[in-house]
């Protein structure tokens, strides 16, 4: 998809309403140089006054094409930026509504790419169209002027014209190519730029590791990164600098050629060439602005091919008809999923048999990679089962319902995201319940709630953790999910969540699912399930193996 098609997908009536004014100011301004040369033509400039007539229509042209031109700016303008604006929308839209394991998939690095790069690239590009759709207008306009001068001079004009833009068109299609690669070296760096935030900690502690991530991995990126853009820049400005010099032959043409070759009189040749000049900035900025769009162009496939791909694999995200007002009890019976992770490594979790009640606290263990935080995604409905059911209060969670299923958790996974305000909350007294919860947690001290949002997230990641612990008590859903939530709280608050936090979740009648490796309390536990290699190996109920 180009830019054009693009932007009469958002609104072909805009577009067209901005054609035809921009035409009026095209043909306008031809006019305005057709009146320019016939006056310098027609004028006694020996006498004191110039003829009114003329002053009146230069006058009234000028008039009626910066109006129209203003008109045409104005309407693609505001049609530019709300494509912009629908454009991310939509985008995040789409990404939404994905499933977890597709964005695993498709690794954030590019999803990041797409919401920076390409749309950066589509709206430089959007916000020269006006300009772009202006020139236009305006060279075709002096076109028609000039072929009202000279048939035959137009006719050498348009020739030489096609010449020059094949020629152009081949080095934009090699600008294409380069932007192609550029877009594709721009998923490695945002990848490497990851890997830096991410692994800080690691890199900072590794001096050789931290050289070889600069050297082999970050070095190599921006260098080709770099390389490509240089190559395209370069090919940019010899565009740019081709179209200008092609114009000054086209002016020797018609200068030293034509009147060797054709009869043409003063008044038609100096008519050609104030056109001409006048058109040579408009000529030099189109040719300016079109590598922009192939830029673009290269982005909206990007997201094109994004989109394709997640709309293919797209939830059921409408309004809940039918929420499961009451939770009875879950039932999973021989589900399994298998994790995929590149093309080498998958894991295989199940067949899984479970059953979830209210009022039960179950304590998830195992060694790492056992499996664990697979299945709390699998029993949450962020993994889709690939063989086996799952059922809530004795009905099929289907994709159709499974959005509603969802509803029933409220979860603090080990890589948890903590917002600055608390969203989706209707209550009225949030602030109030939510300071009352600070409180609770201790950290009223270093945290304040206002209009729903809080002052600061800037914490420690055990303070952290007890923020996110703050929005799942707000969401006061029937199920709990705790992903190793105590690993990163000091003794004292450790002891607080097992002994205090998760028996006041329980007499509240709340399922509650803790993945923990605090063997000192798993005595806690309603059920202790233990995981290896992806298997349940073994489930005691209080104190008894079955």
């Amino acid at each position: 998809m180009n830019l054009i098609t693009f932007l009469i997908k958002v609104s072909w009536v805009t577009v067209l309403a901005s054609a035809i004014a921009g035409s009026i100011s095209g043909i306008g301004s031809a006019s305005l140089i057709a009146l320019i040369n016939q006056s310098v033509v027609q004028i006694d400039f020996n006498r004191v006054t110039v003829p009114l007539q003329l002053v009146w229509s230069f006058a009234g042209m000028a008039g009626i094409t910066l109006v129209t031109k203003l008109v045409s700016q104005f309407l693609l303008v505001d049609l530019a930026q709300g494509a912009i604006y629908k454009l991310r929308l939509q985008i995040s839209g789409w990404i939404l509504a994905s499933p977890l394991p597709h964005l695993e998939e498709l690794g954030a690095s590019r999803l990041l790419t797409t919401l920076t790069e390409d749309i950066q690239n589509i709206s430089i590009a959007v916000s020269n169209i006006p300009a772009l759709c202006i020139n236009v207008a305006i060279i075709l306009g002096c076109l028609l002027y000039l072929g009202r001068l000279s048939g035959w001079i137009l006719l050498v004009t348009l020739v030489f014209l096609a010449v020059a833009i094949t020629t152009v068109q081949f080095l934009i299609t090699r600008v294409v190519h380069l932007f192609e690669l550029a877009r594709e070296e721009n998923d490695a760096l945002m990848k490497h730029f990851r890997g830096i935030t991410d692994g800080i900690k690691e890199l900072k502690l590794n001096r050789h590791r931290r050289k070889d991530f600069l050297e082999l991995e970050l070095k190599a990126s921006v260098a080709a990164l770099q390389k490509y853009h240089s190559r395209s820049r370069r090919v940019m400005a010899g565009i740019s600098s081709f179209g200008e010099f092609l114009f000054f032959i086209l002016i020797g043409l018609l200068v030293f050629g034509v009147p060797n070759l054709l009869p043409t009189s003063s008044t038609v040749l100096s008519g050609y060439i104030l056109t001409l000049t006048y058109l040579m900035p408009q000529i030099s900025s189109t040719l300016a602005i079109l590598p922009y769009l192939s830029q673009a162009g290269v982005s909206l496939r990007k997201i094109d091919a994004l989109g394709l791909s997640l709309a293919s694999r797209s939830e059921d995200l409408e309004p809940i008809r039918h929420p499961y007002l009451g939770f009875e009890k879950i039932e999973i019976i021989k589900a399994t999923y298998t994790y995929r992770s590149g093309e080498d490594y998958t894991f295989n979790l199940g067949p899984v048999d479970l059953s979830i009640q209210p009022g039960e606290l179950i304590f998830i263990v195992g060694g790492n990679g056992s499996g664990k935080s697979t299945l709390v995604k699998l029993i949450t409905g962020l993994y889709t089962p690939d063989t086996g059911k799952i059922y809530v209060n004795s009905n099929l969670v289907t994709n159709q319902n499974r959005e509603a299923y969802r509803q029933l958790f409220s979860a603090v996974f080990s890589e948890f995201y903590l917002f600055e305000r608390l969203l989706g909350f209707p209550h009225d007294d949030l602030d109030a319940q939510a300071s009352f919860y600070l409180e609770q947690l201790q950290l009223a001290h270093k945290v304040q709630v206002r209009n729903g949002s809080l002052s600061t997230t800037e914490l420690s990641q055990g303070q952290r953790k007890r923020l996110a612990l703050l929005t799942a008590y707000l969401d006061d859903r029937p199920i709990y999910i705790f992903d190793e939530w105590a690993a990163d709280q000091d003794p004292f608050f450790r002891e607080v969540f097992y002994r205090q936090i998760l028996a006041e979740l329980k007499q509240r009648g709340k399922a509650i699912l803790v993945i923990s490796h605090d063997d000192r309390y798993f005595h806690l536990s309603d059920r202790l399930i233990k995981l290896d290699y992806g298997k349940i190996v073994s489930i005691q109920h209080q104190g008894k193996r079955i």
